[in-house]
């Protein structure tokens, strides 16, 4: 989403890296794009005119001008503000401890991804051990209860939907299910309303005052541009909502809104919702994001992807590609962690640098269909093959790529690559073995385990 404002501030600071010593007027030259960049980028003007003051006062000390690295100084000033615009540290989801169950309501304008979200962090909370409830409140569009059943039975999270006339008594109604069934989290999803609707905005206070929700979250569309402003500082007035999730960040629209929302209303970013898929939605950190949007990438998220999905049973199949050599089934195995870690565009643009590189060479560019023709590969191959590839030999080859639907070359490519990853494996067998007895396999293994981590995170894959 931010992929337009990135380059403009990172061509910026590229034209002050050039000086030696920065004038004033190079400041004010570099203080003019940035809030070009921003304007362009659809953020509120207001925000904008703040965000460049501070960044102009401080970029103006001694400490930047008789710098010896003073553009440095500057994008390390512009990190600073902009991790503060976004909202300096990260805000958790507050649970009452001495109260069960738990409410949390989720409020928006129509058509928001109120309800996808609803779903989004009922499926968060159910990983993370709770046992949630989701209340179908939206008593007004035609069907939202019917989506919110079909989303909660994907996940495997009962919806509760009462009458499905009167959404302060499914509200209510809500919360007696949650007790009798020992849910310990119940997400009201009340209907989408334009903050001028007098009538659907006192339906919101009075779902409010019945349930008196521990959380209140304002589901905001990341595609919302200047009238951001407008409908946040309504919905704080009328509802006092405690923080928002940011929905639709992995758009193509500027992401002015996702700028703007903190500083006008003064409530954190709780989540942003990077997909379409349940596991989608994730914990806003705005220091990470700041530096996403200025072209450092996201090691830390790549680091917690990856160990999110490394699990007992990938630690096994190191252990037995130790003794037994890395097969085909390994290759294919690993492609699917990285689907989970949320593909190979998510994980590439998490990288320092990576994502300006591909947008510069769009032809060095990898995409997650590149992992579909190579598992179409494998798929035509047969057990004994998989287990054994160094028996493919040219008749083989033209079938596999026969039956693959891709040609002969990209199957000696693969078959190129996995043997490199082979050699590879060969090196991690051999340090256990130099290390000797059980120091020397522990060693090994921890090797091994760092490896599978890094080619979990698009390293050694044949793409």
């Amino acid at each position: 989403m931010f992929s337009s404002l990135s380059d403009r501030l990172q061509d910026t600071f590229d034209s002050l890296r050039g000086k030696g010593r920065l004038t004033e007027d190079d400041i004010n030259v570099a203080m003019r794009e940035i809030r070009m960049a921003l304007l362009e980028a659809d953020v509120n003007y207001r925000v904008v005119k703040g965000f460049v003051g501070r960044c102009k006062e401080k970029c103006l000390g001694a400490d930047v001008l008789d710098s010896l690295s003073p553009a440095q100084n500057v994008v390390r000033i512009v990190l600073d503000e902009l991790t503060v615009l976004l909202g300096s540290t990260d805000s958790k989801l507050t649970l009452a401890q001495n109260r069960t169950p738990n409410v949390i309501m989720l409020v928006g304008l129509q058509g928001s991804g109120k309800t996808t979200a609803a779903a989004k962090l009922a499926y968060l909370l159910k990983s993370q051990g709770h046992s949630p409830l989701l209340a179908a409140c939206d008593t007004h569009r035609p069907a939202a209860a019917d989506q919110l059943a079909t989303l909660g039975g994907e996940i495997g999270v009962s919806v509760f939907r009462g009458d499905g006339k009167d959404a302060v008594a499914v509200a209510e109604g809500a919360i007696r299910e949650a007790v009798d069934h020992l849910n310990d989290i119940v997400i009201v999803d009340t209907a989408g309303r334009l903050q001028i609707d007098e009538e659907m905005m006192q339906e919101a206070v009075a779902i409010k005052q019945a349930v008196r929700p521990d959380q209140i979250l304002m589901v905001v569309d990341a595609m919302t541009g200047q009238d951001i402003v407008n409908v946040v500082t309504e919905f704080a007035n009328r509802v006092d909502f405690d923080g928002v999730i940011m929905s639709k960040l992995d758009g193509d629209a500027r992401g002015g809104g996702a700028l703007s929302v903190r500083e006008v209303t003064g409530k954190p970013i709780k989540f942003v919702s990077m997909g379409e898929k349940p596991d989608s939605l994730e914990v806003f950190h705005p220091d990470r994001m700041a530096k996403r949007i200025l072209g450092m990438g996201d090691v830390v998220g790549i680091i917690e992807q990856a160990q999110k999905v490394a699990d007992e049973q990938q630690i096994e199949d190191a252990e037995r590609m130790l003794r037994e050599g890395f097969t085909m089934d390994d290759l294919l195995a690993q492609m699917q962690q990285i689907r989970k870690m949320g593909g190979l565009q998510k994980i590439m643009g998490m990288i320092p640098g990576m994502e300006r590189a591909m947008a510069q060479a769009p032809a060095a560019a990898v995409d997650d269909s590149q992992m579909t023709r190579i598992e179409a590969i494998i798929r035509s191959m047969t057990r004994e093959e998989r287990l054994r590839p160094k028996i493919i030999n040219g008749q083989r080859r033209r079938r596999i790529a026969a039956g693959s639907g891709r040609t002969v070359q990209e199957v000696n490519q693969l078959i190129k690559q996995w043997d490199e990853m082979n050699k590879m494996v060969g090196r991690m067998k051999g340090m256990m073995q130099q290390g000797g007895g059980r120091k020397g396999a522990k060693k090994g293994r921890r090797a091994m385990q760092q490896m599978m981590r890094n080619m979990g995170g698009g390293n050694g894959l044949p793409f």
